[in-house]
C-alpha cells in the first residue's frame, strides 16, 4: 500500500468517524441537545416551582414517615409509612384522612397515602427528579404522569384546606391550570429532563 492509499483511508475513516460521532482523540463527541429536547426541558424547568413544593413534596418524601405543612416537619402522632405507603397496620393513612377535607383541618382526598421510595424527591436537582419520575422501575411513562398529576389525590394541592390551627394551606406556585397545561406541553415535546 503506498503512502496515497494510506492517507485517501485516513481520509476516508476521519470522515467516518465524525459523522458517526467519533472526535480524532477517540472518544464520542458530546452532542449538543436539539431544540426540542431543549424546549421540552424547559418545560420541565417550569415545573419544578410546583413539584418542589410543600404540597407535592410533604408526599414525595425520602424518609419512612410523611411531613406536614409549609415547613415540612414530621408528621404528628408519628406516623410511619407502612409496607403499602398507605400507614402501618395499626393506623392507615384512611383512619384520620378521608375523601375530602375535615372541618377539623385534617386534609383528605381520595386514597391518601405517600409516594413510594422510589419516587422521593427529596435533595434531588430538577434533571434527578424527572429521571426519577420516568425511571423504568417506577412503570411510568408521560402520558401517565399527566394522568397522575389529574387525580384527586394530586389536584388536592390546590384545594387544600385549613391546617389545624384554623389557617389557609398555601396552594403551589403554578395555577392548577397552568400546572396541567404545562404537564402535558412537557408529555407531547417529548417529556425530555434537563441535564442538571
Amino acid at each position: 500500500m503506498n503512502s496515497r492509499t494510506i492517507c485517501s483511508l485516513g481520509a476516508l475513516l476521519a470522515a467516518v468517524c465524525m459523522t458517526a460521532g467519533v472526535s480524532a482523540q477517540g472518544g464520542l463527541k458530546r452532542s449538543q441537545p436539539s431544540k426540542k429536547s431543549r424546549d421540552s426541558a424547559g418545560l420541565f424547568m417550569q415545573l419544578m416551582p410546583t413539584l418542589t413544593s410543600p404540597r407535592c413534596m410533604n408526599c414525595h418524601t425520602s424518609t419512612n414517615f410523611p411531613r406536614q405543612g409549609d415547613d415540612r416537619h414530621r408528621h404528628i402522632m408519628l406516623v410511619i409509612r407502612g409496607d403499602d405507603n398507605h400507614g402501618a397496620a395499626a393506623l392507615r393513612c384512611a383512619t384520620c384522612h378521608g375523601a375530602s377535607n375535615g372541618e377539623n383541618g385534617v386534609p383528605g382526598a381520595p386514597d391518601w397515602q405517600l409516594a413510594p421510595l422510589s419516587m422521593a424527591w427529596e435533595g434531588l436537582s430538577a434533571g434527578g427528579l424527572c429521571r426519577v419520575m420516568l425511571a423504568p422501575e417506577n412503570r411510568q411513562t408521560a402520558s401517565t404522569i399527566v394522568a397522575h398529576m389529574r387525580t384527586p389525590l394530586v389536584q388536592w394541592a390546590w384545594s387544600p384546606g385549613i391546617d389545624l390551627d384554623g389557617k389557609r394551606r398555601s396552594t403551589p406556585p403554578l395555577s392548577r391550570d397552568q400546572f396541567l397545561a404545562l404537564t402535558q406541553a412537557w408529555a407531547d415535546s417529548g417529556a425530555r429532563c434537563p441535564e442538571r
